[in-house]
């Protein structure tokens, strides 16, 4: 006999929930691992078209046991029509939606969230530890597609309003840590980084809480030294924000490209990319992430591997440049890799022997 429609999805319910909880007689329920990873524009999981965060990715599905895991490429540019969207980086509210709405539906109490980003994807995740940490993360039962919607609402327009403090009370979790958010070169602009179009985002996106919130508790920065385009000017975390747990900003030779690992098809500075994403699942790793046995020797390191260089191919185009500079050695450090391949950078090195 065919169940009536209602009748199904009353058996689909239970069946979920049965699975996340303590069933009669059974085992209590082991603690999840959840990881969101969010590319940057223009990155996938295709040949070719891998960054740190897609990287990152395929090495978490070996992970034994298996992860709660969620990844979305960047914006494509596959169609004309679709340019506008990939150069004014538009659906990044959508993107950071549909990811909350994973964690939400997912998340129980005593488990752990990882959160990991590349350029935009990188401004996404931190957004979306934004809404966590402003509004709440919807209980599982409450985490219909409206609630989200409406808890993006209250992290758009008031997040400190009574209205978002009665929601989060009724409808969120009392509290939700993030474990660890791990970033690869966060960046201002949102969309394809053209000359002048990427200032054309900024208004729009001004309500983003990128911030360390008081709900996460460590965060990793890796940062590219030498890109001097104004349009990839970093978003650091400040030492004023004055976040309890443990901060790393850490300084790597190269360029955005470099650092993130997008390298569009020119293998051969791989090894340079591969070392701030060695360093982000090393302290992945020291924080409870499972990883595969042998997991290093997928990512060979070279410091001497060529760096894509800020001059290549769409960067000729980018006239406005300002030379990146550490700000507080408090929160920041140059990678020892930086003084490996470079000896002569010694306005770099003297900063932090001067502040450490």
């Amino acid at each position: 006999m065919k169940l009536p429609r209602w009748a199904f999805k009353l058996q689909t319910l239970f069946r979920r929930k049965v699975s996340g909880r303590q069933a009669e007689g059974s085992a209590v329920r082991v603690p999840q691992i959840h990881i969101v990873i969010l590319d940057g524009t223009m990155s996938s999981l295709a040949d070719g078209m891998q960054t740190n965060a897609g990287q990152t990715y395929q090495l978490l599905k070996q992970a034994i046991p298996p992860v709660s895991l969620y990844y979305e490429a960047g914006v494509q540019f596959t169609k004309w029509r679709n340019a506008p969207d990939v150069m004014m980086g538009k659906g990044i509210n959508r993107q950071i939606r549909r990811a909350y709405g994973f964690l939400a539906t997912r998340y129980e109490p005593g488990d752990k969230i990882f959160l990991f980003g590349y350029s935009r994807g990188a401004f996404a995740v931190r957004s979306l530890a934004g809404v966590i940490d402003r509004v709440g993360l919807l209980r599982d039962d409450c985490a219909t597609e409206r609630n989200v919607r409406q808890a993006y609402r209250h992290y758009e327009l008031d997040p400190d309003s009574d209205a978002t403090k009665s929601f989060r009370e009724n409808l969120c979790h009392p509290e939700a840590e993030i474990e660890m958010i791990g970033v690869w070169d966060t960046v201002k602009a949102l969309g394809l980084r053209l000359p002048l179009l990427w200032r054309l985002t900024e208004n729009q996106h001004a309500f983003h809480d990128h911030r360390l919130g008081k709900s996460v508790r460590h965060g990793y920065h890796a940062l590219a030294l030498h890109e001097n385009r104004l349009a990839y000017e970093p978003i650091l975390w400040e030492e004023k924000d004055k976040h309890e747990g443990r901060v790393e900003q850490v300084w790597f030779h190269g360029v955005h490209a470099d650092i993130g690992g997008q390298l569009m098809g020119k293998e051969e500075s791989r090894p340079l990319s591969n070392i701030p994403l060695v360093w982000m699942l090393e302290k992945s790793e020291a924080l409870g992430l499972p990883l595969p046995d042998g997991w290093r020797s997928q990512f060979p390191q070279d410091v001497e591997a060529p760096s894509i260089g800020a001059w290549h191919g769409w960067g000729k185009l980018f006239l406005l440049r300002k030379k990146r500079q550490p700000k507080n050695a408090a929160t920041h450090s140059l990678h020892e890799s930086v003084a490996e391949r470079r000896p002569r950078k010694r306005r770099s090195r003297a900063f932090f022997r001067k502040h450490v």
